[in-house]
């Protein structure tokens, strides 16, 4: 698949950060995962830790599909609010939904610190009311978060102004969240998992999954063999080629980076994210080194020369946009792109066997505005799976819940 349009900048940040093999040779492993971005280096690395022999198995250069495109907001917030999700799944499931993303960020930290050096850092999250008639609900949200023991205050209109430079009726500002460079860490994880032992091979295209006699045998375009005991597909947006059933909808999103900033220029950007309550979301977040990334103007778009020809009006578009919430914030796009996502009935991600395959193929489908958050979840569950042990997890974000 054609994931991305324009320049994404984790991957013009920090070019080919490693040198990775094909495979030109037969290997056997515990644990084959198909997929070299964050996804697939977040449940390596978790296999990899807990002793079981891995195999990554990437088509392009690690790190170089959806995750370069990849904004790295690290949040609790699922797209489909708590409440919402409530009166779908059940208070119980939602609760469960909600507090195991707000675990993952510390996860997710402790991840970052081990392997260092990709721009990790505590955020504050605000969600503010795009429209006077979203404030009820909004206050609802806001019940309903802590009553299952989530922290988090509300910010009446002069107080958004004040601290946040933010024009909106009302707003959530929750502790929980972070940042981080997803292509960094994507390389740092994978790296050390070939320092461990692991085989880790990008340019290398799987292109046929057979079962055997206990295991799954894996043959590559250069007709390599790979036999494994289980296999996790993490091909992120592409993994829904791998199954009949329609399990999401493929639509594409657009960011632009901007040139570092003074921190009087960035303002509250610099420790905090900043999203909206309207659907599709307008979203911003500050970098490092003293940029701002912005994104959103999501579209059911999913044709690459299509999605090619709408970057540059796109982030247009978001410039306006930012201007009416932040007037103060003067954003210029230095480099901007656009990529494909996916989204679930539900805003839940995927990940487990499903019935079509069986269960030695497993998949890792991180979908939704939290995809990182998910796939740090979805790399315990995964390997609780293998391990044949069960996972509070496993039926909130199984393939079970569709039927």
């Amino acid at each position: 698949m054609d994931l991305k349009s324009g320049y994404p900048f984790w991957s013009i940040r920090n070019g080919l950060m490693h040198a990775f093999p094909r495979l030109e040779r037969d290997v056997r492993c515990d644990v084959a995962v198909i997929g070299g971005g964050i996804t697939g280096a977040l449940i390596a690395d978790e296999l990899v830790a807990h002793g079981h022999e891995v195999a990554v198995l990437e088509q392009r250069e690690i790190g170089w599909g959806s995750t370069s495109a990849s904004t790295a907001l690290l949040q609790y917030e699922i797209d489909t609010p708590l409440v919402d999700l409530a009166r779908r799944h059940g208070q119980d499931a939602a609760a469960l939904a909600y507090l195991a993303c707000a675990e993952a960020i510390d996860l997710l930290q402790e991840r970052a610190r081990a392997v260092g050096q990709v721009d990790y850092r505590r955020n504050d999250s605000l969600y503010y009311a795009s429209r006077k008639r979203d404030l009820a609900a909004l206050r609802e949200e806001l019940a309903a978060r802590r009553e299952i023991g989530l922290e988090l205050d509300w910010v009446e209109p002069e107080a958004l102004w004040r601290d946040y430079g933010v024009r909106a009726p009302g707003a959530l500002v929750s502790r929980q969240a972070a940042r981080m460079d997803p292509y960094r860490m994507t390389y740092r994880l994978l790296a050390a998992c070939q320092r461990a032992g692991a085989a880790v091979h990008d340019r290398t295209a799987v292109v046929d999954v057979k079962p055997a006699s206990r295991g799954i045998v894996l043959r590559t375009a250069e007709g390599a063999l790979v036999r494994a005991g289980h296999v996790v597909v993490a091909a992120g947006y592409a993994g829904q080629q791998w199954l009949r059933q329609r399990v999401a909808r493929n639509r594409s999103s657009y960011a632009f980076v901007t040139d570092p900033l003074r921190d009087e220029e960035a303002g509250a950007l610099r420790h905090t994210m900043v999203w909206e309550t309207a659907r599709p979301y307008l979203y911003l977040r500050g970098t490092a080194d003293g940029r701002v990334i912005a994104g959103g103007e999501d579209d059911s778009i999913d044709l690459p020369a299509r999605r090619d020809a709408r970057v540059l009006a796109k982030a247009a578009k978001l410039q306006r946009k930012i201007a009416e919430v932040m007037p103060d914030l003067q954003l210029r796009p230095v480099f901007a792109w656009g990529g494909t996502f996916a989204e679930t009935a539900d805003g839940l991600p995927f990940f487990g066997a499903h019935a079509e395959h069986g269960p030695r193929v497993l998949f890792a489908m991180a979908y939704g505005g939290n995809g990182i958050t998910y796939s740090m979840l979805g790399a315990g569950l995964l390997r609780a799976t293998i391990e044949r042990r069960g996972h509070r997890l496993a039926a909130l974000f199984g393939f079970g819940r569709l039927d």
